[in-house]
């Protein structure tokens, strides 16, 4: 096929598109009442503010964001938290699933989204279409992937990562010649041998730019950038000769394109993780709060940004506080708190232990009416109570825990449903709003 058209990069030829993805059922209970990228991050934060600080940083402001699930308070969140001026031309919008005379299914894959919305895509000036996905923590300088899909004269650019053979069976493996063109793509390979033949070369690490010497596999991360022509022909076809539907990216566009169109490789060597299993999500919240965490937030360069809240300083009343991150708003009274991440508006009672522990936080300070009122129901106030032990577990937002109880998954199977707690990937889950009164031990 003919080479596209070179048209050189600038903000206002890129439109981005954050996928929200499904019902999050590796993320449950924390999508219990919310979708994916509306999932709390690092105290203060939600997921989907990476991907678009991401793009904020790039100097793209027209983002939309594909969702169809729990949507309510993601639409919240974009609400109070992103606004450009009048003048800017840019915007973050919700597209949710929605039913039109020629489609009354709910999106069926990353490729499906794009597709169902590419008329309102359409409705704006672009060259380029860059797809990122919203539940992954990393910060990427969109610009160099921008400019490499340009100076390959590539039709389509997926990001990929290096992967251990050990990783490499989670995702889909592509194989690049010298010139980061792929000529093979591999969905989840597990044998040995196929493995085999997708591994770099390691004589050409340097000429790829990669760093290291270990096996490595490129992994890849679902970006993609496409120019619009193709984009749109690609997606013309809802299935194939066989009539197979094609309605995701990484399972049938892509390796589809490999063969009809340019389709090249970015290798991004950054931090990245996919937070979208309970065990991924907490170790990453955990990992920030170690005294060089892996995604520096205290980058100024390139910030991430969040709803603006007006909260007070957080207050620390002779607490023992060992590699936590404290967010606004919070009171924490004579309690020990290590290797924990304690979200906006907290409150943590005296005497109370936090060894490994995600609190998300509270969504307003309750009232002293609403305590007495609550506690004549036997239900504790919000937040942590005295005396309470708790270790490797999440407590969701707007959570009741009482006095003297303790919540840890030591001796517990790996997987639990409770009427009042989860246990996944053995880590105990307090859903939003639930309540766990005094003295209870789980």
């Amino acid at each position: 096929m003919s080479q596209s058209k070179r048209v050189s990069v600038s903000p206002g030829n890129v439109l981005s598109v954050i996928l929200g993805g499904g019902v999050g059922t590796r993320l449950f209970p924390l999508t219990k009442e919310r979708s994916k990228p509306a999932v709390p991050l690092a105290g203060k934060y939600r997921l989907v503010d990476i991907p678009i600080s991401n793009c904020i940083n790039a100097g793209l402001k027209r983002v939309y964001l594909m969702t169809q699930f729990n949507s309510a308070s993601l639409h919240r969140h974009i609400s109070q938290s992103f606004k450009f001026d009048h003048f800017s031309g840019g915007f973050v919008e919700i597209l949710a699933a929605e039913q039109t005379l020629t489609s009354k299914s709910w999106y069926e894959g990353t490729a499906d989204a794009v597709r169902k919305n590419l008329s309102h895509l359409l409705n704006h000036e672009f060259d380029y279409l860059i797809i990122l996905s919203g539940d992954q923590l990393y910060r990427m300088e969109l610009k160099r992937i921008l400019s490499q899909h340009v100076e390959t004269y590539a039709d389509v650019t997926v990001a990929t990562i290096p992967v251990s053979r050990k990783e490499a069976g989670a995702f889909g493996i592509l194989e690049i010649n010298l010139e980061r063109r792929i000529v093979r793509f591999e969905e989840k390979p597990k044998d040995p041998k196929i493995l085999d033949g997708l591994a770099i070369n390691p004589e050409h690490f340097d000429r790829l730019g990669l760093e290291g010497d270990q096996e490595s596999f490129l992994a890849s991360m679902g970006i993609y950038v496409f120019n619009r022509d193709v984009l749109v022909s690609l997606l013309d076809q809802s299935h194939d000769e066989a009539g197979r539907k094609r309605d995701d990216f990484g399972k049938h566009i892509i390796p589809d394109a490999i063969n009809t169109h340019r389709v090249f490789s970015y290798v991004f060597q950054g931090y990245w993780e996919d937070v979208g299993t309970i065990r991924n999500f907490f170790e990453a919240n955990l990992d920030l709060t170690t005294e060089l965490p892996r995604f520096n937030f205290y980058d100024m360069g390139s910030p991430i940004f969040t709803r603006p809240r007006f909260l007070p300083a957080s207050k620390i009343n002779g607490a023992h506080v060992n590699h936590a991150v404290i967010s606004d708003g919070c009171i924490i009274n004579h309690a020990n708190i290590s290797h924990s991440s304690i979200g906006v508006r907290s409150i943590v009672g005296a005497g109370s232990s936090l060894h490994r522990t995600v609190v998300m936080g509270n969504d307003y300070f309750e009232s002293q009416d609403s305590i007495l009122e609550n506690e004549m129901m036997g239900r504790p106030r919000i937040g942590i109570g005295q005396n309470t032990r708790i270790e490797n577990a999440i407590i969701d937002k707007n959570a009741r825990i009482g006095d003297n109880v303790v919540i840890s998954p030591a001796n517990k199977p790996e997987e639990l449903d409770h009427p009042l707690y989860y246990i996944r990937d053995g880590i105990i889950i307090i859903p939003k709003g639930g309540s766990i009164p005094h003295g209870m031990v789980i």
